[in-house]
């Protein structure tokens, strides 16, 4: 069996991602999980995690091979806080428990997409769990802030890059996961070779931040 490459994503899904943005996020997900099964080298190695969090953090999807994973239908409320400390907690506890660390076959170590569309509602959580994330293993943490309302400076606590999306449209949010594909690909074929993973370019939509 292959090495894994274990790749979290931890979405929001508050108030502010109804309608087209949530809409958006299902279709760019679908996308992706089409593309990586077109790489051979993603195919053969990257496992993916679906996590969401609004008022509290759920597993959509646990760690389930590309090959195999079954996309449900994201749902959100119209309105609702923006929990990102619970999320962060939550995708940690999985990490922990899913990420195999040791002997022969253990994991690479994990990537990890977060998206947020607002300030984090739960602030003592928030940033216990800030300190947590500095200490979980990710190869690397590749944060979204969404929309204009979206804080990147908490992002920037815990990410080794943030990227920056003005608006929340169809098509940002498409060009924003065939992005993240592009990456997912560089890293199966990569980790090993190198100790970090060497971003793509972002396409027009996206401000990047090292």
């Amino acid at each position: 069996m292959s090495r894994r490459l274990p790749t979290y994503f931890l979405i929001a899904t508050s108030g502010r991602m109804f309608g087209e943005p949530i809409e958006a996020v299902k279709t760019g997900l679908h996308a992706l999980v089409e593309s990586l099964r077109m790489d051979p080298y993603a195919l053969e190695t990257t496992w993916v995690s679906l996590l969401q969090f609004s008022k509290d953090a759920e597993v959509v999807i646990p760690l389930t091979s590309i090959e195999e994973i079954e996309l449900p239908d994201l749902e959100c409320p119209r309105s609702g806080p923006t929990c990102l400390g619970a999320g962060l907690k939550l995708l940690c506890d999985q990490a922990e428990s899913e990420v195999n660390q040791s002997g022969d076959a253990r994991d690479w170590r994990p990537l990890a997409f977060i998206m947020t569309d607002g300030r984090a509602s739960d602030i003592q959580v928030f940033k216990s769990q800030v300190l947590r994330m500095k200490d979980a293993g990710f190869t690397s943490v590749i944060g979204l802030a969404a929309g204009r309302k979206a804080n990147k400076e908490e992002l920037s606590q815990f990410c080794d890059h943030v990227a920056i999306l003005e608006t929340m449209d169809g098509d940002s949010l498409a060009s924003y996961f065939k992005w993240v594909s592009a990456t997912v690909s560089v890293g199966s074929k990569s980790f090993g070779a190198t100790p970090e993973i060497d971003l793509p370019p972002p396409p027009d939509e996206i401000n990047l931040s090292f």
